[in-house]
């Protein structure tokens, strides 16, 4: 097989990924008529997916994998994955932070590729959970003129701290920005986690700040997990990618004040 049918399997695979999430399930003959492919290639793109445990294949068709709300992936796991989508959402976000404020950044691999970009800001005094995003400032030049407090804790799978001790330094604190990654977003459960600890953490980092800003790759839109800890408005900016669906667009644009898309005006709201 050719590089060029390999790259349009790949697209192809993508496109079908895209509709099982966005859409809940898609049947076969929908994607023949989609792709304008045949019957058989569109199989074979399922079971290419479902291999890779990104599909569920049913009669017919395929649906989503479903997770159990409880489900935690580990920091590594999910550093692999919306990587550029992440990676255009940390340089968008970080133009939101003017130089010498008191900003705080939860724990998750999008708030890391923003400590990075942070790294340019000058005068910031970071308060953080996240042992990967101090670690950023720590390996940073000794130059550096922002300072990073880093809360003590019991460290999560994704290498946050989280329990009464993160809990108790965050309640004397005060922030001018928050960015806080999340496991889910949706217009019903607001913001949540799979990790009950994670959750009264979070809760206390939103109470302490003045404004809340999310962090969030699109396929985070709809995704619940076990606990919520703030709803929906308590968000000031929604900061994600371009991937986002063109109608889950148009919901979180009446749901919220202001709705970032990396990659395009950072004014949209």
């Amino acid at each position: 097989m050719s590089d060029n049918q390999n790259l349009l399997a790949e697209q192809r695979r993508a496109m079908i990924l895209d509709e099982v999430r966005r859409r809940g399930g898609v049947r076969v003959n929908e994607l023949t008529r989609k792709l304008k492919v045949s019957d058989m290639t569109v199989r074979r793109d399922l079971d290419s997916l479902a291999r890779q445990g990104m599909i569920e294949k049913v009669h017919g068709g395929a649906v989503p994998v479903v997770e159990p709300s409880t489900h935690e992936p580990g920091f590594e796991a999910k550093s692999g994955m919306e990587t550029s989508a992440k990676e255009e959402i940390a340089r968008a976000a970080a133009r939101l932070v003017p130089p010498g404020s008191a900003i705080a950044l939860s724990g998750g691999t999008t708030t890391f590729a923003l400590a990075r970009r942070l790294l340019e800001v000058p005068g910031l005094t970071v308060v953080t959970n996240s042992v990967r995003v101090a670690d950023v400032w720590y390996g940073s030049a000794p130059d550096s003129d922002s300072t990073v407090v880093l809360t003590g804790g019991v460290r999560t799978p994704s290498d946050s701290l989280v329990g009464p001790v993160a809990d108790q330094a965050i309640r004397t604190l005060h922030f001018d920005l928050l960015f806080i990654g999340v496991h889910g977003i949706s217009a019903q459960a607001g913001l949540s986690t799979p990790n009950l600890a994670e959750a009264e953490t979070n809760r206390h980092l939103v109470r302490a700040a003045r404004q809340v800003v999310v962090v969030a790759d699109h396929t985070k839109w709809g995704t619940v997990g076990l606990s919520s800890f703030a709803p929906l408005d308590a968000v000031d900016v929604l900061v994600t990618d371009a991937g986002l669906d063109p109608e889950d667009r148009a919901e979180i644009a009446e749901l919220l004040p202001r709705l970032v898309v990396a990659g395009e005006s950072d004014t949209d709201d």
